[in-house]
Parts: C-alpha cells; structure tokens; sequence
C-alpha cells in the first residue's frame, strides 16, 4: 500500500485549481468567502473547476457562518444544484445551538446526496463531545472523512488530541480518515506523520500573499514535497 499522505487544498476558483493541481494536491476544497471561513460555491465554479482540473473536488455545502444548518430545505436545494453542476463530493457539518450534531440535519443532507463521500468538517473541533458526535454520525452513508485541527483554536492546541485519535483508526466512530487542517503549519508535520496521519487540509499556507492572492503551485509543491511524492 502506497505510503502517500493525502494533500487537500482550499481552491477559490479555477486559477486556484489548476495551481494546487500542477503543485501535486490530491483533492481540492472548494468554497467561496473565506471571510465566513467557506461557504457553498456557485454553480458556474463548480462546472468550471471540474472541466479544468482531474482531481478530486470536495464542494462544501454551508450558506452561512457558523455551524447551525439554517433552513434545511436550502442545504438540500443546494446539495441538488451543486450535483446537477458536476460535483460528486461533499463538505459539510451542522451543530445545534447546544454543540450536539445536528443529526437529522446532516441526515437529510446526506440522503440527497445519495451515496456520495463526503466530510464532517470543522464544526466537530466545536462540538461539545467530539467522541459522541463520531459515534452518532459512524453509520451515516457516505461520510469518511473528517477534517479537524483537533481542538477550536487550531492544531498548535489539538495536536495532542489529534495524535491520540489517530491510534484510533478502527473503534467505533474513527473508521473516517483523519484530515488535518486549521493552522496547520510544515512543522507539525513530523509528529503527525509519525502519530499516523495520512491527510493534510491547506488553505493559508498554500498562498504566500494572503487571501487575497491565488494558490501557489510552488508553496503545494513544497507541501507534496514534505508529505512524500
């Protein structure tokens, strides 16, 4: 079995695309407005995204920031919308007002979306029981993912966490990947890879001029570089 970490990066649009593709990423997340920390893409990117690149694009699927679902009826028009535009995979996840899955929420997204893998992302770093919420979510159809700093504040906090969850792999609830993002810096990568950790989520760090600039091939390709070619 290959030993190559997975390297997923945050694309804004095409130019973002073909940039993270030519650096040697294994999947884009695609998503739009940042300043909400990525919300659902339009249509027309989607399309776009898919003709210009041939790896994997993971849409995110939230209108608005925070991690409450909103009117759940909208999240599955989108679902709709964004599958009838060429996606095939998916980002989402939804807390209630208490940190407790939104499971009938995440449910019923995940029935529209038929059979389609996708990732619980960040709002489990701000659920109030990670290891409860992974137990409630482990037989959803098509999660097998999960994207995680580890703790709220970034992986500079959660790596002890993280490490721990990726002895994990296996017992119920932590049969999903393990994709590490959020403030996740070159350095930490040793001991993640050495914890077990075999995916990496960049955003920032693709992009030597900030969010208002595009992805740098050359910054991915450094990342691929460390990961392992």
């Amino acid at each position: 079995m290959s030993k190559r970490a997975v390297l997923e990066v945050i694309a804004l649009d095409v130019e973002d695309a073909v940039a993270a593709q030519a650096g040697g990423a294994d999947r884009l997340e695609l998503v739009t407005d940042m300043a909400a920390d990525g919300l659902t893409p339009a249509a027309a990117t989607v399309t776009a995204v898919r003709a210009a690149v041939g790896i994997p694009v993971r849409v995110m699927l939230r209108l608005a920031d925070g991690f409450a679902a909103g009117a759940v009826e909208r999240l599955v028009a989108a679902a709709r919308e964004m599958r009838e535009a060429g996606a095939e995979e998916f980002v989402l996840g939804f807390l209630d007002a208490d940190g407790q899955v939104d499971l009938a929420a995440v449910e019923r997204v995940a029935a529209e979306l038929e059979g389609c893998r996708w990732t619980f992302h960040r709002a489990i770093d701000h659920a109030a029981d990670r290891d409860a919420l992974r137990k409630q979510l482990a037989d959803v159809p098509g999660l097998d993912t999960y994207l995680t700093a580890g703790a709220a504040e970034g992986v500079d906090t959660g790596l002890p966490v993280l490490c721990a969850e990726a002895g994990r792999r296996g017992e119920p609830g932590h049969d999903q990947q393990l994709l590490v993002g959020g403030g996740l810096r070159l350095e930490h990568v040793p001991a993640l890879l050495d914890a077990g950790v075999d995916a990496f989520h960049i955003g920032g760090a693709a992009r030597p001029d900030g969010w208002t600039g595009p992805v740098s091939a050359a910054a991915v390709s450094r990342w691929r570089g460390v990961l392992g070619e």
